[in-house]
């Protein structure tokens, strides 16, 4: 996974799933992302950083201003720990801090949470924190609106940029594919996003928003990559095929959908998992 940076010893175990960002130089590129020749300028605004992580104010396309708000990150990010393979955590008090960025990454303000609405690594490699603020109270203070969810599956080829909060990094590439099942130590994902080589993620980029820069929407959230070319191990993922065939790919990262959230994010933003066509795991 893409380490969290705040534990050292735990990023070890993961490529980034769930440890923060290693203590480490700044990455080379710092610069504010630029307008893409596309429909939509993708720039920091409504990304987080978070103590270990990156992360996103996001909302879903059905969403009310008065709804609490919601952050978006990896189940490795969470303050708690990895949670176990078959583990999900669903509406845990929290009152964890995000620092809020504005467009061109400077901090705008803080948020905070009420309760980990849901976290897991099982299938997919997610966490939402509902926050103490509402869309509208965000919109007002900080003049930030939240990135859109989009609930349409992401397109091979299409190009996306992963907007690290934590780093104030972007990094530019197309979705290259799919992996039908990625695994990684105890954990595995389905239908993972794989980027081609461009988006070289590190330590910390874990949780940044992966965002379609034809719609400015959200089409996955970013959780690891292939450090050494190991086979199926902490911090080097392998993908298996419906077959049961596996591949390795040294050096190229990988996010996890986030359509499939949509239909599980019911009125007030409340996570439902037995709302129709949510398909995330229960507890």
């Amino acid at each position: 996974m893409n380490k969290p940076l705040a534990g050292l010893a735990l990023s070890l175990l993961l490529t980034g799933a769930a440890a923060a960002p290693a203590v480490a130089s700044a990455p080379r590129d710092t610069a504010a992302p630029t307008a893409t020749s596309a429909a939509a300028a993708v720039t920091y605004a409504g990304t987080v950083a978070l103590s270990n992580c990156s992360g996103s104010v996001v909302r879903a396309p059905g969403s009310q201003p008065g709804d609490p708000a919601l952050v978006l990150s990896n189940g490795h990010c969470l303050e708690t720990g990895f949670p176990a393979a078959g583990e999900v955590l669903l509406n845990r008090s929290s009152s964890r801090s995000f620092s809020l960025l504005g467009a061109s990454g400077s901090a705008a303000g803080t948020l905070r949470a009420s309760k980990i609405a849901y976290g897991t690594m099982t299938d997919t490699d997610v966490s939402l924190y509902q926050l103490t603020k509402t869309y509208a109270q965000i919109q007002s203070q900080y003049g930030i609106s939240a990135l859109t969810l989009n609930d349409a599956h992401p397109v091979q080829g299409s190009s996306i940029k992963v907007v690290s909060g934590y780093w104030k990094r972007t990094y530019s590439c197309n979705v290259d594919g799919f992996a039908y099942r990625l695994k990684e130590g105890a954990w595995t994902w389905k239908d993972s996003v794989r980027y081609t080589s461009s988006c070289n993620t590190i330590g910390g980029t874990s949780g940044s928003p992966v965002i379609d820069t034809a719609t400015g929407k959200v089409v996955a959230v970013n959780n690891t990559g292939n450090e050494d070319g190991q086979r199926c191990t902490d911090n080097n993922p392998c993908e298996v095929d419906q077959n049961g065939n596996v591949t390795v790919r040294q050096g190229i990262n990988y996010a996890q959908e986030t359509y499939i959230l949509v239909p599980c994010i019911g009125p007030g933003n409340q996570i439902d998992l037995n709302r129709p066509g949510c398909t995330l795991p229960k507890p």
